[in-house]
């Protein structure tokens, strides 16, 4: 038994190591699909239309603001992942009430002291990886190797978990992703036909190749995307994290299910100015205690709900 269990522990953080691993390659490879779809959109097929005249150019202008607009949201919400921490539990954190397990009562400065063992305490989320508390809705990171706040998933192809800090900006990376592999697969559909068909189509080989491979590959990005976007829309609608809703399956309701509009607010903020780039309004983030992930609030009929 003891055998087995440290094989499946080594293997487990060969895996973690791997991922660790993994991460740069995988920013190379989104940047390296930039760049092939750049080539194909801007430079192989609608630079040169500009000076044609006529519906090709005003086609070949409306495709380039749209391509070039999503290119910059997508590009600054995935770096925004990428470098913004999901968030860390601070290293004097204390809860002041058992928020956990519905209790009103405050945390006595016992359940704190050097006598106490927040281990066997049932009325303190304690992680024994880091051999610290946990906030609410905290969860351990295998990967990253510590607890994340309202932790969602790791993600190797941001080389960063996806938590309370930096959720919204990689919603907007899904979005932005999704638009703008839709608006590339429509504008190099007809170039895509084009090789089916026994017309010359105009080009060298290397271009041609491009523009086939640009088609395919953001073509694929495009249906693949938008599976983990209604996903996570679904999530966000019941403010719940794809670890939560794991965790909590068979529980009829949620206690911080808000409402639609309030659930929306938890991630996206209040004020719509900001709500379709990766950034908070200072007012949002003096109002809104759950976009720092330490507080949040719930529903105080479902606040013995324990997760």
């Amino acid at each position: 038994m003891y055998r087995s269990g440290a094989i499946m522990a080594w293997n487990v953080f060969k895996f973690c190591t791997a991922l660790r691993g993994l991460g740069s390659v995988m920013i190379l490879l989104v940047l390296g699909v930039v760049v092939l779809t750049y080539y194909a959109v801007v430079i192989t097929n609608y630079g040169p239309s500009l000076s044609d005249g006529g519906l090709d150019s005003l086609t070949a202008l409306i495709v380039l603001i749209l391509f070039h607009t999503l290119l910059v949201l997508l590009l600054w919400s995935y770096f925004s992942v990428v470098f913004t921490d999901p968030g860390s539990v601070p290293s004097n954190w204390r809860p002041a009430m058992d928020e956990e397990r519905g209790d009103t009562d405050p945390l006595t400065v016992s359940e704190f002291g050097a006598s106490a063992d927040p281990t066997i305490n049932t009325r303190i989320r304690y992680c024994r990886k880091c051999n610290q508390i946990k906030p609410p809705r905290c969860h351990h990171c295998s990967v990253c190797g510590r607890c994340v706040l309202k932790m969602d998933h790791h993600c190797v192809w941001v080389v960063n978990c996806v938590g309370a800090l930096n959720y919204k900006y990689f919603l907007l990376f899904l979005f932005y992703t999704f638009l703008e592999t839709t608006v590339v697969s429509l504008s190099l559909l007809s170039h895509f036909i084009a090789f089916f068909n026994d017309d010359e189509i105009p080009g060298t080989p290397s271009t041609l190749a491009t523009t086939f491979l640009a088609f395919v590959l953001n073509l694929a990005f495009a249906l693949s995307v938008l599976g983990f976007l209604i996903m996570h829309i679904s999530l966000v609608a019941a403010n719940t994290t794809t670890i939560e809703a794991y965790e909590k399956k068979t529980t009829p309701k949620w206690r911080y299910d808000l409402g639609q509009k309030r659930n929306f607010e938890q991630v996206f903020g209040m004020d719509r100015r900001y709500w379709f780039i990766p950034a908070y309004s200072e007012e949002d983030l003096r109002r809104i205690p759950a976009l720092h992930g330490l507080d949040y609030p719930s529903k105080p009929e479902l606040d013995s709900q324990e997760f």
